[in-house]
Protein backbone atom coordinates (compact mmCIF):
# COMPACT_ATOMS: atom_id res chain seq x y z
CA UNK A 1 0.00 0.00 0.00
CA UNK A 2 1.38 3.12 -1.14
CA UNK A 3 0.95 6.12 1.31
CA UNK A 4 0.81 9.23 -0.78
CA UNK A 5 1.40 11.09 2.27
CA UNK A 6 5.03 9.40 2.66
CA UNK A 7 5.59 10.24 -0.77
CA UNK A 8 4.94 13.75 -0.73
CA UNK A 9 7.06 14.26 2.48
CA UNK A 10 9.93 12.62 0.34
CA UNK A 11 8.98 15.32 -2.31
CA UNK A 12 9.34 18.10 0.06
CA UNK A 13 12.05 16.89 1.47
CA UNK A 14 13.81 16.75 -2.08
CA UNK A 15 12.57 20.73 -2.87
CA UNK A 16 14.40 21.60 0.52
CA UNK A 17 17.51 19.88 -0.81
CA UNK A 18 17.76 16.85 2.29
CA UNK A 19 17.50 13.98 0.40
CA UNK A 20 20.37 11.85 -0.64
CA UNK A 21 19.57 9.55 -3.63
CA UNK A 22 21.28 6.50 -5.92
CA UNK A 23 23.88 3.90 -3.76
CA UNK A 24 26.42 6.35 -3.28
CA UNK A 25 25.30 9.38 -2.29
CA UNK A 26 23.04 7.51 -0.01
CA UNK A 27 26.34 5.37 1.56
CA UNK A 28 28.32 8.50 2.02
CA UNK A 29 25.69 10.50 3.80
CA UNK A 30 25.11 7.56 5.66
CA UNK A 31 29.22 7.10 6.85
CA UNK A 32 29.44 11.11 7.33
CA UNK A 33 26.26 10.61 9.74
CA UNK A 34 23.57 13.07 7.58
CA UNK A 35 21.22 10.21 6.81
CA UNK A 36 18.61 10.04 9.63
CA UNK A 37 16.52 7.74 7.68
CA UNK A 38 17.28 5.70 4.57
CA UNK A 39 14.24 4.55 2.37
CA UNK A 40 15.25 1.37 0.35
CA UNK A 41 12.55 0.30 -2.51
CA UNK A 42 10.55 -3.25 -1.71
CA UNK A 43 12.19 -4.08 -5.38
CA UNK A 44 15.48 -3.09 -4.81
CA UNK A 45 17.68 -6.22 -5.21
CA UNK A 46 18.44 -8.48 -1.89
CA UNK A 47 22.01 -7.38 -2.14
CA UNK A 48 21.13 -3.71 -1.77
CA UNK A 49 18.91 -4.26 0.91
CA UNK A 50 21.07 -6.64 2.68
CA UNK A 51 24.16 -3.83 2.13
CA UNK A 52 22.30 -0.99 3.16
CA UNK A 53 20.25 -2.90 6.27
CA UNK A 54 23.95 -3.83 7.66
CA UNK A 55 25.21 -0.26 7.13
CA UNK A 56 22.07 1.38 8.62
CA UNK A 57 22.40 -1.20 11.39
CA UNK A 58 26.70 -0.32 11.88
CA UNK A 59 26.00 3.40 11.89
CA UNK A 60 22.63 3.46 13.97
CA UNK A 61 20.00 4.78 11.13
CA UNK A 62 16.73 3.69 10.68
CA UNK A 63 15.82 2.21 7.39
CA UNK A 64 12.03 1.38 6.11
CA UNK A 65 11.34 -0.50 3.16
CA UNK A 66 8.60 1.50 1.63
CA UNK A 67 7.36 2.01 -2.23
CA UNK A 68 8.83 0.51 -5.41
CA UNK A 69 11.80 1.96 -7.28
CA UNK A 70 9.04 3.99 -9.68
CA UNK A 71 7.39 5.25 -7.14
CA UNK A 72 9.94 6.82 -4.93
CA UNK A 73 12.27 8.26 -8.37
CA UNK A 74 8.91 9.54 -9.24
CA UNK A 75 8.71 11.26 -5.62
CA UNK A 76 12.11 13.27 -6.19
CA UNK A 77 11.72 13.37 -9.72
CA UNK A 78 14.78 11.10 -10.74
CA UNK A 79 14.61 8.03 -12.41
CA UNK A 80 15.55 4.69 -11.00
CA UNK A 81 16.33 5.29 -7.27
CA UNK A 82 15.90 2.75 -5.39
CA UNK A 83 17.42 4.19 -2.06
CA UNK A 84 16.95 7.73 -0.91
CA UNK A 85 18.73 8.91 2.30
CA UNK A 86 16.20 11.35 4.31
CA UNK A 87 19.40 14.27 5.50
CA UNK A 88 16.80 15.88 8.17
CA UNK A 89 15.75 14.69 11.46
CA UNK A 90 12.19 16.59 10.81
CA UNK A 91 11.51 15.36 7.46
CA UNK A 92 12.84 12.00 8.96
CA UNK A 93 10.54 11.75 11.85
CA UNK A 94 7.63 12.63 9.92
CA UNK A 95 8.00 9.80 7.52
CA UNK A 96 8.65 7.38 10.30
CA UNK A 97 5.17 8.39 12.00
CA UNK A 98 2.91 8.17 8.78
CA UNK A 99 5.26 5.35 7.91
CA UNK A 100 4.52 3.44 11.11
CA UNK A 101 0.82 4.91 11.85
CA UNK A 102 1.08 7.38 14.09
CA UNK A 103 4.39 6.22 16.36
CA UNK A 104 7.89 7.22 15.99
CA UNK A 105 10.27 4.75 17.01
CA UNK A 106 14.03 5.90 17.75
Amino acid sequence: MINNKILGLIGLAMKAGKVAFGADSVEESIVKRKSKLVIISIDSSERTKKKFIDMCKKYDVPIITYGDIDSLSKAIGKDNKAILGIKDINFANSIQEKYNGGDIIG
